[in-house]
């Protein structure tokens, strides 16, 4: 069961990279880093907490086939 939550995590947090990486492309964070040197306070969170869930669910996956052994 853990496997499948960490693997939903993972799931998740690649699919906020993905939004995040969208978002930071889109011509408002062009503008933001244009005039302000960076990119939309949406793309920024998009990205960390992406890369934060990304993390939490490798490490989640990775100990749940470690523990089956």
């Amino acid at each position: 069961m853990d496997k499948f939550i960490s693997l939903a995590i993972l799931i998740a947090g690649l699919i906020l990279l993905y939004f995040g990486y969208q978002e930071s492309q889109s011509i408002a964070s062009e503008v933001s880093e244009t005039f302000q040197g960076q990119p939309t306070d949406n793309s920024i969170w998009f990205l960390i907490s992406g890369a934060v869930l990304a993390i939490i669910g490798i490490g989640g996956v990775i100990r749940g086939f470690v523990r089956s052994k």
